[in-house]
């Protein structure tokens, strides 16, 4: 049995705190416990430990001492009278200032440092938060949005250009991967005749802003011609007298340069005829019009009869390049004509201003290559003349494009066109290719709108802005190199086939170019293969008093023009 635990004397102090003195002097050090230091101290002072029993005396491969015990503080600096208030801190009791906004703790930098769990809580309630406000933001945009129910870009089925018949034999396909490493120097061309006249600039244009925007007008008189190469009078007299022996206009050139920024499908006609080889256009080709939104990722509805669809939209922004293209121009009768008259157009007949320029270029020692090249004004500053390309850009909706062209393009016209050559990146580009291969010293690019933008027949201009194309062909990275590269290899794969027709066609899904051989009457009068059938095919801008026609049809000259009649 246990033996009871006796307390022993504890003296009382009737004076303070602590033993009193007779106790203590009469106290002797061999009465106080073993081991238990004493330290006397005050009530402004700071207690230390007592007993530290979380110290470990179990070690066997330690010899411990008599003084290690639970009782010693020796190590211990708890008592140490120099360093006693390196640790202490006042604990402030007043109450934290309340926020005059926001939640009670989430705003409070005092209670930030009181709270360090609550940091990571923040941060994740402010993505719930963003989250939220992104998902509210894409729902009201859907809904808004016309064609919410539409598939996106990368699932949407287009056409292809030409019906592919099942007697046609397919020779090859070329993805547009291998065109990129594709690299071809030409020598600068030589001009073998210049044709046509040209108006001057009217540099009033450069002075549009949205402020002062000007209506487009509507030129009903004015022919446009859009020929193929083998229906050119002058493209035949070359190649009668073997000037070259490959054959195109600056259209057909370019889609080939730029094929590989193409997303809609197109095609090219290719006749072989001895050692000579044509590249041509089929009536009706898709080539006399102007894609819009062709590389954006914003799908357009699909409905033909839509005013935003993808085949009126084309309609309308060659209608829209057209009158631009005369309106610039002072039309006061003041005319460059150059060796010959327009070869297109009769006797007495207004055309619009239009220079050709028909340029060789040497491929190889017996290879040589003739373009007709296209320029439509012309500028004369301090006695120098200089050659101009005019084309337009044009907005039908900004909420397609995210880009409202009236508010940005006086302060941010950097951004506007960002989004352009995002949105139509093949059609600058094959802006950028004809102007080169024409030699011209500027571009004019012009930003049409429409008045309102359910109003596809009335067009404002916005804006002109001039650019040089070989630094605007760097700013879009258009490598002159691989454009000659890519028409190089493909001309050297015709020159390897045998006598007859032949069409390129751009996969309407796939980035790759497919050659079929075709029937010798193929694309013909009585052979002809349209894209979509008739009743299907979108009108262009017609309203109930005036009417803006583009035609592209037909062998002869006379119906190989695009009259925009108003």
């Amino acid at each position: 049995m246990v033996g009871g635990f006796e307390v022993g004397a504890v003296p009382f102090n009737p004076d303070g705190w602590g033993p009193p003195e007779s106790a203590a002097a009469g106290t002797t050090a061999g009465a106080l416990p073993l081991n238990v230091p004493f330290a006397p101290f005050s009530r402004s002072e700071k207690l230390g430990r007592i007993a530290d029993w979380t110290r470990s005396l179990n070690n066997p491969s330690k010899s411990h001492k008599q003084s290690d015990s639970i009782f010693d503080f020796s190590a211990d600096d708890s008592f140490a009278p120099l360093d006693e208030d390196s640790s202490f801190r006042l604990v402030d009791s007043k109450p934290a200032p309340r926020p005059k906004f926001g939640p009670k703790w989430r705003f409070n930098q005092h209670h930030r440092s009181q709270l360090p769990q609550r940091r990571d809580e923040e941060v994740e309630a402010k993505k719930r938060e963003a989250e939220k406000e992104r998902a509210r933001r894409d729902r009201l945009y859907n809904l808004n949005r016309p064609g919410a129910n539409a598939p996106r870009r990368e699932a949407a089925a287009f056409k292809s250009s030409v019906d592919i018949q099942p007697e046609w034999n397919m020779l090859d396909q070329i993805p547009f991967s291998t065109f990129s490493k594709l690299s071809f120097a030409v020598p600068e061309p030589e001009d073998l005749l210049l044709c046509g006249a040209l108006e001057y600039y009217d540099r009033s244009y450069d002075r549009v802003t949205p402020k002062n925007e000007r209506r487009l007008e509507r030129f009903k008189n004015r022919n446009f011609f859009k020929v193929t190469t083998t229906d050119d009078p002058v493209i035949r007299r070359l190649a009668n007298e073997d000037k070259a022996t490959v054959f195109a206009t600056d259209a057909i050139l370019s889609t080939l340069m730029c094929a590989p920024r193409s997303v809609y499908s197109w095609d090219i006609v290719i006749q072989r005829v001895g050692n000579k080889l044509f590249f041509d256009k089929r009536d009706g080709s898709q080539l006399d019009l102007l894609s819009v939104h062709e590389t954006s990722q914003e799908p357009l509805p699909e409905a033909k009869d839509d005013i935003n669809s993808a085949y009126s939209l084309s309609v309308e922004a060659a209608y829209v390049n057209q009158n631009f293209s005369q309106q610039v121009l002072i039309r006061d009768g003041n005319k460059v004509s150059f060796d010959e008259p327009n070869p297109f157009a009769n006797e007495g007949e207004e055309v619009a201003s239009v220079a050709y320029r028909y340029r060789r270029w040497k491929l190889d020692d017996d290879m040589h290559l003739i373009a007709r090249c296209e320029v439509q004004s012309v500028n004369e500053i301090n006695k120098q003349r200089s050659f101009l390309t005019l084309n337009a850009l044009n907005e039908f909706d900004s909420k397609y494009s995210g880009v409202d062209w009236r508010q940005k393009l006086e302060t941010q016209r950097g951004a506007v066109l960002a989004t352009e050559l995002k949105n139509n990146a093949n059609k600058l580009a094959k802006w950028t290719a004809q102007a080169l291969l024409a030699s011209a010293d500027y571009m004019k690019l012009g930003f049409v709108s429409r008045v309102h933008p359910r109003d596809h027949f009335n067009h404002v201009i916005l804006a002109v802005q001039q650019y040089k194309p070989r630094d605007f062909a760097s700013q879009i990275n258009l490598n002159t190199s691989n454009m000659w590269g890519i028409v190089k290899s493909i001309v050297d794969l015709c020159m390897k086939l045998n006598e007859g027709k032949y069409v390129l066609v751009k996969d309407p899904s796939k980035p790759q170019v497919r050659i079929y051989e075709v029937p010798a009457d193929a694309f013909e009068n009585d052979y002809v293969e349209e894209p979509l059938p008739e009743d299907e095919q979108a009108q262009p801008p017609v309203d109930d008093a005036d009417a803006a026609e583009i035609n592209v049809a037909a062998n002869d000259v006379e119906d190989k023009e695009i009259d925009a009649q108003a």
